[in-house]
């Protein structure tokens, strides 16, 4: 585990959120996680310690995200990344606007959180950071996981946490038949029963992202009755 050298503040009015996503972050060796349960609490521990980075809920019991974001934006340029429940793209558009560095919406996976918040720390710290972005291609289209976007002729697709998680473990197993019950338990966890259909739901949402027809996939390829295999190289 590294010990990363940055302070991290996260805004959320759910103590039992609020204490997961530190407990993600310490985890992970982000050692100075500091907590806010509100938006007079987070403008107040943000001014006390000038955090590296700010995960910053939108709907807070005394106020909104957005507000407090421009308020601690009048202090300091410090990264911040929205935190919502609202999956609308008018949310996250409108945060993205005011000059957010990033949006996750709830419920998210661990993985795509401190994806997120490292990608985040690189762009801001690390501008000159001589390690190249991980990028998987599939044809034309590029996959960057630490940004959970597909690149494709100009254009940008985010890919959602559960998305992303099927991606990698195909990857991990690239050429190789991975199970339902793989990619079940990667996604949901070891308490994944009866999500197989889900499961499929997922895999064509990632066609429609990946494959120039999705009905006939190049790419992600069933192996029927079994599970799925990523293609090293289209059929």
């Amino acid at each position: 585990m590294e010990n990363y050298k940055y302070k991290i503040l996260v805004v959320d009015d759910n103590t039992e959120l609020v204490n997961l996503i530190a407990a993600i972050l310490k985890e992970d060796g982000y050692q100075e996680v500091y907590t806010a349960r509100s938006a007079r609490e987070g403008m107040e521990k943000f001014k006390a310690g000038m955090p590296d980075m700010v995960v910053l809920d939108i709907m807070l019991p005394d106020g909104d995200g957005f507000s407090l974001f421009q308020r601690m934006r009048d202090e300091s340029e410090v990264p911040i990344l929205f935190l919502s429940a609202k999956d609308e793209d008018e949310d996250r558009l409108f945060g993205l606007g005011l000059g957010a560095d990033d949006y996750i919406t709830k419920p998210f996976l661990p993985k795509e959180l401190l994806l997120r918040v490292r990608a985040v720390l690189k762009r801001t710290y690390h501008v000159n950071e001589e390690k190249a972005e991980t990028v998987l291609r599939f044809g034309e289209r590029e996959v960057f996981p630490e940004r959970a976007i597909v690149r494709f002729q100009g254009s940008e697709l985010a890919l959602t946490a559960k998305e992303l998680a099927l991606l990698l473990k195909l990857n991990q197993n690239r050429g190789r038949i991975v199970t339902f019950d793989a990619l079940c338990n990667a996604v949901w966890g070891e308490f994944y029963y009866g999500y197989e259909n889900t499961l499929m739901v997922h895999i064509r949402h990632l066609r429609e992202k990946l494959e120039d027809d999705p009905s006939h996939p190049k790419w992600i390829l069933t192996a029927r009755g079994l599970g799925y295999r990523l293609a090293k190289v289209p059929l």
